[in-house]
């Protein structure tokens, strides 16, 4: 059976999945999250962060931070696996 990211157990057949959607759109099944355990707002500082920093630099700074990593991208050696 798929999992979900989570590796919640979902229905694998297109019709068990429209019926357990569907029951969960009119209230007969409650829909079953878990919390991460991660801070909320942790997360969403993290997320704001890397626009705060691009928003800062300069066009000539992004610039050369990206060629560093492309360069380091393209550089890899082989796995000799």
């Amino acid at each position: 059976m798929p999992k979900t990211p989570k590796s919640k157990k979902r229905p694998s057949d297109v019709i068990g999945n429209a019926v357990r959607v569907m029951q969960i759109a009119t209230g007969e099944v409650e829909e079953d999250t878990e919390d991460d355990g991660k801070d909320k707002a942790a997360q969403s500082m993290g997320r704001r962060g890397g626009k705060a920093r691009a928003a800062k630099m300069t066009p000539k700074q992004r610039s050369e931070i990206a060629k560093a990593a492309a360069n380091a991208r393209w550089t890899k050696e082989d796995d000799p696996q």
